[in-house]
């Protein structure tokens, strides 16, 4: 059966093919008289009223939206993370890449939007631009840096600081969180928040994210998505919204917002947690409460570092010296509960920020040099907890290759 556009296309060209022949019958009117019992005319005629009777659908003209939905590519990770700055100097990243190669790694968690709001690449965002968080460029040809990541099948992940963000609230203090008295307000570093009641600020992030997508991104990785957690919080006035809506209903729906609106882009949508948001059964007061996130994004990430954690929490007396313990306890703990959810949606997957660096500043007896055996202790303690991706976090990007060597 011939589709219909075809069909109207096939008249459209016999029709116009006639019509053509009566103008070149017209020109030569001086020379020729037309006879109108000729076949030629009669097939004109015909032409004409056919021409006249066709009925277009409007619709068959419409091109779809472009979707890259069908595009998404997803992969069990095995990640690093680069800051914008190793990804811009040369030397750096190319050492990085080859040792990738050389291990397990398969993923990169790249800064787009860094902790102070500042955006990796030159950005076509025109409130970005006004903002001025993408000033200075770290790095010049970053969709050269893609291509290099596609060709090594490097899987790239956008981390996205959400709602910290000392740059856009310097120049949009209407967008920042307040204090009582309208100030606003500013954590215990200094540094300024965006509102997450606030809407208009889920949008500036959301095109940030979308234009992470268009640059190649596989994942939107979206980090400080949540409420402030230090600080004077007994002074901040989040407006009426906080009446209508709780903290954890606000970060649940500013992520299941995000992924609709991504929903096309070929990406999925991640989001980093507290670590003990695996365990704790409300939202810590930050907005993070596990069974929440878990239905509203596809992929979670708990940064169960050992070092973050408590003295005796998990019944560990000092959890920077017991990885393998704080790992298992929180990431199959976190597993039991999402999979105890009893709902029709698609439920995220777990995928831990792990710890490599040495938490010196815990201070002496409090902490241990982390090494490869540290490093491993916290990847099987991932897979005995029944989970197959990880993610390293190093501030500075300086690895224990040795212990990714498979």
């Amino acid at each position: 059966m011939k589709h219909p556009i075809l069909k109207i296309s096939v008249a459209l060209i016999v029709i116009m093919g006639m019509i053509a022949s009566v103008f070149a019958i017209n020109s030569k009117k001086d020379e020729t008289t037309i006879d109108h019992n000729s076949t030629t005319y009669n097939n004109v005629v015909w032409a004409q009223e056919e021409l006249d009777n066709i009925v277009l659908n409007d619709d068959n003209f419409l091109q779809p939206d472009t979707t890259w939905k069908p595009y998404r590519v997803y992969r069990k990770v095995k990640g690093i993370f680069m800051t914008g700055h190793s990804i811009g100097l040369k030397s750096r990243f190319e050492e990085v890449l080859q040792l990738t190669q050389e291990t397990e790694i398969n993923s990169w968690v790249i800064d787009v939007k860094d902790d102070y709001g500042t955006m990796t690449y030159k950005s076509s965002i025109p409130l970005v631009q006004e903002v001025g968080a993408d000033k200075i460029i770290k790095v010049r040809d970053f969709p050269g840096v893609m291509d290099i990541l596609r060709e090594n099948d490097v899987y790239p992940i956008a981390r996205i600081v959400t709602f910290k963000d000392k740059q856009i609230t310097s120049v949009r203090p209407d967008l920042a969180i307040k204090t009582n008295t309208g100030e606003v307000w500013r954590d215990r570093k200094g540094d300024a928040w965006l509102n997450p009641y606030n809407r208009e600020t889920w949008d500036y992030v959301i095109d940030i994210a979308k234009e992470a997508a268009m640059m190649g991104f596989k994942d939107i990785q979206f980090d400080y998505v949540r409420f402030p957690t230090d600080g004077n919080r007994a002074i901040i006035d989040y407006g009426e919204a906080e009446e209508d809506e709780t903290k954890a209903e606000a970060i649940a729906a500013f992520l299941a917002h995000a992924r609709e609106e991504l929903k096309d882009y070929g990406v999925y949508v991640s989001a980093d947690i507290f670590g003990l948001v695996t365990t704790v059964s409300d939202d810590m007061g930050l907005g993070q409460h596990l069974e929440s996130v878990a239905l509203s994004a596809d992929v979670l990430l708990p940064m169960v570092y050992p070092s973050h954690y408590a003295l005796g929490t998990y019944g560990v007396p000092i959890p920077d010296k017991d990885p393998y313990t704080i790992i298992y306890t929180s990431m199959n703990t976190a597993r039991e509960r999402i999979e105890a959810i009893e709902t029709d949606k698609p439920k995220a997957v777990l995928r831990p920020w792990l710890q490599d660096f040495t938490a010196s500043y815990l201070g002496a007896g409090y902490y241990q040099v982390y090494d490869k055996e540290q490093i491993r202790a916290q990847i099987q303690a991932t897979y005995d907890a029944g989970l197959e991706e990880w993610v390293l976090w190093n501030a500075g990007n300086k690895y224990t290759w040795e212990a990714l060597v498979e």
